[in-house]
């Protein structure tokens, strides 16, 4: 009787209602979604990379397509690598690493060089603390060498160097970054193969070289993949005065207002500083960056464009 009764109420109310004919609301049409477009081939890191079997387009593919729809992580690695490209490439080049391998920094960490992931690999480059240390960075407490660009993108070029040394080709090289030199060379042995490609390995490690390639293709043409940037929108290099610091630092804080800068503006400009204060009982010579007062201010900063495609429309 109870649902009967809430029944017969409900129609009642609706019979009683004002009677108003109208059409349903018509839905506004949603933006269209592009499918990005993959090359049958590509170059990478001075070697041509052919897509035609299966297996190598659809991984490809899917990578592309995670890239280019990852819009703001995406977006924000554009804007910081014309920050940090000018500093990294020419320790590339000068260290014989293939151009292209700039683009391991963008997937590893999108260009944010205080990034930590929760394995507690740090910096661009994403170092873990005992592989930092094989390579040469000094992690304490005090000191973070992950965190600083120039020293970590050397350290980088020395383990690429080593494991391109041992398998003759990048890709092999890059996934061992990933999944260490001793999981690739194992790989390759027991399954009686050349290069990663070929490789049946985890998940992360077999998409790595994939990332890695589909990230050059959205960087080094955005706006062919629908991001367009104006050129103030880039974040632009800092320019900064060199002091040699050899001696131990009571206070970072009050370094940095004899220097003529906040701690805050110390700190974000290195980040390998890692507490207010720098034993250094060693004597060790440490290079600190003074940012200049008009790089600090958009209205006062020179204006670079580290690649042209960036923001051509």
């Amino acid at each position: 009787m109870k649902t009967t009764y809430t029944l017969t109420l409900a129609a009642v109310l609706l019979a009683s209602a004002p009677f108003t004919a109208q059409a349903a609301p018509k839905a506004d049409r949603m933006a269209d979604v592009v499918n990005p477009t993959s090359p049958r081939k590509m170059k990478f890191a001075d070697q041509e990379v052919d897509f035609d079997r299966i297996d190598m387009a659809e991984r490809l593919d899917r990578e592309l397509t995670a890239i280019a729809f990852t819009h703001g992580n995406t977006l924000l690695t554009i804007k910081r690598a014309n920050r940090y490209f000018p500093e990294i490439a020419p320790i590339l080049k000068k260290n014989g690493i293939p151009a292209d391998l700039i683009y391991l920094a963008c997937i590893e960490s999108s260009m944010n060089p205080t990034a930590v992931s929760p394995a507690k690999a740090a910096g661009l480059w994403q170092f873990m603390p005992a592989t930092a240390r094989e390579y040469g960075l000094e992690v304490n407490d005090y000191v973070d060498e992950r965190f600083d660009v120039e020293k970590s993108t050397e350290a980088a070029c020395r383990y690429l160097k080593s494991a391109y040394k041992k398998y003759g080709n990048w890709e092999s090289a890059a996934a061992s970054y990933n999944g260490g030199m001793g999981r690739i060379s194992n790989e390759l042995a027991a399954q009686q193969a050349e290069t990663a490609f070929d490789l049946y390995l985890t998940e992360e490690t077999s998409r790595y070289m994939f990332r890695l390639m589909a990230m050059k293709m959205i960087m080094e043409h955005p706006g062919a993949y629908g991001f367009h940037l104006t050129a103030d929108q880039l974040y632009q290099p800092l320019e900064c005065e060199i002091v040699e610091v050899s001696e131990p630092v009571d206070s970072w804080a009050d370094w940095a207002i004899d220097h003529g800068i906040n701690y805050l503006t110390l700190r974000n400009a290195n980040p390998w500083i890692r507490a207010k204060s720098l034993p250094n009982s060693s004597g060790k010579t440490y290079r600190v960056k003074v940012p200049t007062k008009e790089s600090l201010y958009k209205s006062t900063q020179q204006q670079h464009t580290f690649n042209h495609n960036w923001t051509r429309q």
